[in-house]
């Protein structure tokens, strides 16, 4: 976890350049992308609460970029063919791993939230929750 949250950027993306591959110092400072952002998240979700501020701020980062339409724009190359030869652009990255990112960290804070009540004395339940 300490090496994912090294290499996401101040506003909660990540993103990285195909130049990484030839020059590892380079990791981490490309152009953010949704999808880049999306595989950070699901990573992070993975070994750490949903309420975490690295979550929060990846999930910040990919509601506040989705466009009117649902999808994301992403122009950069996000694919490895073979580093230095050739490179892919999957067109459906951009927006399938922000909506599987994004239904996993709700999945899991509902989840979260579920236990928490489950936690309370039966009378603080029922006044919290209605039933």
């Amino acid at each position: 976890m300490g090496w994912l949250r090294s290499v996401q950027k101040a506003d909660g993306s990540f993103g990285e350049s195909l130049l990484s591959y030839d020059s590892p110092s380079t990791k981490a400072q490309g152009p953010s992308t949704a999808s880049q952002t999306a595989w950070g998240l699901i990573g992070l979700l993975a070994g750490t609460q949903s309420n975490a501020p690295a979550v929060t701020k990846a999930v910040s980062y990919l509601v506040h970029r989705q466009q009117e339409d649902g999808s994301w724009s992403e122009p950069e190359f996000t694919g490895t063919g073979f580093p230095g030869v050739f490179y892919l652009k999957y067109h459906l990255y951009r927006n399938s791993f922000p909506v599987y990112a994004l239904a996993r960290y709700f999945n899991q804070s509902r989840r979260s939230a579920e236990y928490a009540a489950l936690r309370l004395q039966p009378g603080e339940f029922k006044l919290r929750s209605g039933f």
